[in-house]
């Protein structure tokens, strides 16, 4: 497993921090997402024989935010 920290950009509310854990779990390989507000972070736990950080800023701008 490997955990990677991403900053997002655009996220207000703490319904868009649930929209984003909600997102990133339902790609497979996730183990574990978080996701702070406050920090305006991602922080997530995968599998990088199934997924990689492209599917991770991919699922966070098609929930309207960005990734960095």
């Amino acid at each position: 497993m490997k955990t990677v920290d991403l900053k997002i950009s655009g996220m207000e509310g703490a319904g868009a921090a649930q929209a984003l854990i909600v997102a990133l779990s339902a790609i497979p390989g996730v183990a574990k997402a978080d996701v702070s507000l406050m920090k305006k972070r991602a922080r997530i736990t995968y599998d990088p024989a199934k997924t990689d950080v492209a599917a991770f800023r991919a699922a966070i701008l098609r929930a309207g935010y960005t990734a960095s």
